[in-house]
């Protein structure tokens, strides 16, 4: 398909309005070049990633790709300001922030050459994110695995209140894992799209295989909404999170809750396969996932199914 004409195709420079989740803990190097030399926009995930660890991602992405790729930056990391000094430094075009103030560095990281992208979970922040002076936004719907808006909208009703509210273009996420909820996207307003857990489980992907086994084999509204001091996260339901459940079904404090949880958990569940004590983060989308293609493979089937899915609808 000609996507010439798209708008965040020409402001990425890239062939396919496809976008990769900066997933903590699945989205390296490895995957991300992959995602854009197949005409996608590939991010590396920085929000795993200590800076000098952030620069050989980098530099590993300029020597396997030549296409556009970009750095996710979670503003709540407090490797946040050297990340994004790491990227000013090694001249990186294009930033996707999260989980902060979309003022925070853009002026800065404009003021480079960079476009700016922010991502929000309703249409007020939407708002502000342009008002910062953003390049475009990511709506994101709770059907997303990992952190979700406390509002917890689903993408249904997110994304045309999103597209209504900005005239920057707007690229939806939640709950996108085949071309039929692109073209989905698409019809509500959206300019692009991005993919987080179909992406993680591709070959490419630095997740541990039995992260992504668990994925395909998961039926039955698996991804579950659990909240970590009031805030929501989806993950895969195991042993973990039911006992945190329960925990806090039962009145644990914020601090038990928080002692519970503990460090690397998500590092545990992801990377590191441990399938029962770990954190599985995972978007809905888990649901319709059978197999564990290359990225080649899963691009060039999403365009397939995104032009039949508008030819259907045409007719």
């Amino acid at each position: 398909m000609n996507f010439s004409n798209n708008r965040v195709c020409r402001l990425f420079g890239i062939q396919y309005p496809i976008i990769q989740g900066g997933m903590v803990w699945a989205a390296g190097w490895k995957l991300a070049s992959a995602v854009s030399n197949a005409g996608g926009l590939g991010l590396v995930g920085a929000g795993s990633m200590k800076p000098e660890l952030l620069r050989e991602h980098i530099r590993q992405m300029t020597s396997a790709t030549s296409n556009p790729f970009g750095v996710n930056i979670p503003l709540a990391s407090k490797y946040s300001a050297d990340q994004v000094t790491v990227c000013l430094e090694e001249k990186v075009k294009i930033v996707f922030t999260a989980a902060g103030s979309p003022k925070l560095h853009t002026a800065r990281l404009k003021d480079a050459g960079i476009a700016v992208v922010h991502v929000v979970p309703n249409a007020l922040l939407a708002q502000k994110v342009a008002d910062a002076g953003c390049d475009a936004v990511v709506a994101e719907g709770t059907e997303a695995g990992g952190h979700n808006g406390r509002e917890l909208l689903t993408s249904l009703v997110l994304w045309p209140s999103v597209a209504d509210a900005v005239t920057i273009p707007f690229i939806a996420a939640g709950g996108i894992g085949d071309g039929r909820a692109m073209a989905a996207a698409f019809a509500l307003g959206a300019e692009g799209v991005q993919l987080g857990t179909r992406f993680a489980v591709t070959k490419e992907s630095s997740a541990h295989e039995a992260y992504k086994q668990a994925c395909v084999q998961a039926t039955g509204g698996a991804a579950r909404i659990y909240n970590f001091g009031h805030m929501p996260i989806r993950s895969l339901l195991n042993d973990y999170v039911q006992q945190f459940c329960e925990m806090e079904a039962a009145g644990e404090s914020v601090e038990s809750l928080q002692t519970f949880r503990g460090q690397g958990r998500s590092k545990r569940g992801v990377f590191e396969g441990d399938i029962a004590g770990g954190e599985l983060v995972a978007g809905q989308t888990c649901e319709a996932i059978r197999d564990i293609p290359t990225v080649q493979e899963l691009m060039t089937r999403l365009l397939t199914e995104f032009e039949s899915a508008c030819t259907s609808l045409n007719r």
